[in-house]
């Protein structure tokens, strides 16, 4: 048994029906929401916690639990502030600033100028879209602030709130957040200053030397960590996609120096190939060579994927060379070498010592949980025609989440028909038999339909019917969330088929 099909309908404002969606079924909240919020911070709620989690699972499963050389840590928020000065956050982590005079509101000139982009290829101008793009980023390449501004000027892009083009000239400023180190400070003590960490990587460098000698690792290795960042965005927007709070899932894979561009080559593919894993089509991603290098890096792109407001960076693998360990070596007087005794096949002799090479994957957790859902949410006309002449159609709908099963919060739902005649028991039973290996929902409440309009619109792929056929031959009704199809089965089956699916 099936329901129909008609067609599909996406609203024009897609990206806010999500973000409605997301609050609604409780899959994130705007964080201080009874104080009014705080801007560009969420909060995600019981489903979009368990979203986020099954993400997270399922990439560091296939980054170290399905890898033979890498291996995860969990390293401290706070790091001695050196560290943050000898990674060149404190002297280069800058972005070029802009403030209009009228609104006294500042903006990122790069977010800024794409907005203006956006809304160029909102209006079907995606050539000039293109070509805006295109200058700002050679701008930027070259530190031309002067030339940045001309071309805010020139396409007299304006402030949102004052609507004024009066902008101040562009500066720089740092993101970084810096707050004091214990009970006794003063605004003159730099001996207390601390800052809130704006990328993972740092404590997997300083880790470096513990881990390859503790795990006795042998180059080519990696280290994995997920874990807060923060970064004082001036213009946070597009809900979740730039926060001053959010998630990393990073790793660094040490390797030989000169071996970097096969490396980067390798990780490129297989990160996009994860992606992939998921069941999004191939074709909502995309790569972006980064024009302007980072002070660290040789080569480095961005995996961009087809958000509702256009293609963004989703995941960045750069080639770090030996700038990150070469640094903290010099700082903290603390060799940072490794010893490679592989015969080197020009000389005939050991590697010996070196400073290890790093490439870099570096994927952010919200916009991974942003994408995801993104794309798994659909509204279906499900109206039924007529039956019969001059008899009116049946008006049906329904909004859901076609999420990949291993990430669907609520693997199964299992509803009793009625909540007498032994059916609620049987219900409960199924519940105590699959809890334990996956995530089930018990709910009694409402029509049978409108329970499955529930659970399509929080993802669940399967909902199991208990009926009073079972009472009689142990089989349940199982529908598939993305097909509407329904199928009898035995209940016995039920375990086997839902981890099967998730596997």
């Amino acid at each position: 048994m099936t329901e129909q099909v008609k067609g599909i309908s996406l609203p024009a404002g897609r990206f806010q029906a999500i973000i409605s969606h997301c609050k609604e079924y409780g899959f994130i909240f705007p964080s201080s929401e009874i104080y009014d919020g705080l801007q560009a911070v969420y909060d995600y709620g019981q489903m979009g916690s368990e979203l986020k989690k099954n993400i997270r699972d399922y990439w560091w499963k296939s980054m170290t639990q399905l890898q033979d050389n890498i291996v995860g840590i969990d390293a401290a928020i706070f790091m001695h502030p050196t560290t943050w000065k000898a990674s060149g956050h404190v002297d280069n982590f800058n972005d070029p600033m802009i403030d209009n005079k009228d609104s006294k509101k500042r903006y990122r000139v790069d977010h800024l100028v794409e907005a203006y982009s956006d809304e160029l290829r909102a209006a079907g101008q995606e050539a000039k879209a293109d070509e805006v793009i295109a200058e700002m980023e050679r701008l930027l390449a070259k530190d031309d602030f002067p030339g940045l501004k001309k071309l805010i000027e020139d396409n007299k892009i304006s402030c949102a709130i004052s609507g004024t083009c009066n902008w101040t000239d562009i500066r720089q400023f740092n993101l970084m957040f810096s707050t004091e180190f214990g009970s006794t400070v003063s605004s003159e003590d730099e001996d207390n200053k601390v800052y809130l960490r704006p990328e993972t990587a740092q404590g997997i460098f300083v880790n470096f030397l513990n881990v390859q000698k503790s795990g006795r690792m042998k180059i080519p290795f990696g280290i994995a960590q997920v874990g807060k960042a923060f970064r004082n965005e001036i213009v946070a927007r597009q809900f979740i996609f730039r926060m001053r709070e959010f998630e990393q899932m990073e790793m660094q894979f040490f390797i030989r120096p000169g071996s970097q561009k096969e490396w980067y080559e390798k990780w490129k593919t297989t990160r996009l190939e994860w992606h992939k894993s998921l069941g999004i089509p191939a074709e909502k991603y995309r790569f972006h060579d980064h024009v302007k290098l980072a002070h660290y890096a040789d080569a480095a792109c961005d995996i961009e994927f087809e958000f509702p407001m256009g293609f963004k960076e989703l995941e960045g693998i750069h080639s770090r060379t030996d700038f990150d360990l070469k640094q903290h070596q010099e700082y903290s007087k603390k060799k940072q070498q490794y010893f490679d005794n592989d015969i080197d096949p020009a000389t005939g002799k050991p590697y010996g010592n070196y400073i290890p090479y790093v490439i870099e994957t570096s994927i952010g957790l919200d916009r991974m949980f942003l994408a995801v859902i993104s794309h798994a949410y659909e509204e279906q006309d499900l109206s039924l025609p007529a039956a019969e002449a001059g008899q009116p159609e049946k008006s049906d709908s329904r909004v859901v989440l076609h999420l990949p099963a291993k990430l669907a919060p609520i693997k199964l739902a299992v509803l009793p028909l009625t909540k007498k005649d032994g059916l609620p028991e049987i219900a409960e039973q199924i519940m105590k038999d699959c809890r334990g290996e996956f995530r089930c929902f018990y709910e009694e409440k409402d029509s049978i339909g409108k329970r499955y309009r529930r659970m399509d619109a929080l993802g669940t792929p399967f909902c199991v019917t208990v009926d009073h056929q079972s009472k009689e031959d142990q089989t349940v009704t199982i529908r598939h969330r993305d097909s509407m199809l329904q199928e009898r089965v035995a209940i016995s089956d039920l375990k086997r088929i839902v981890l099967e699916s998730i596997a």
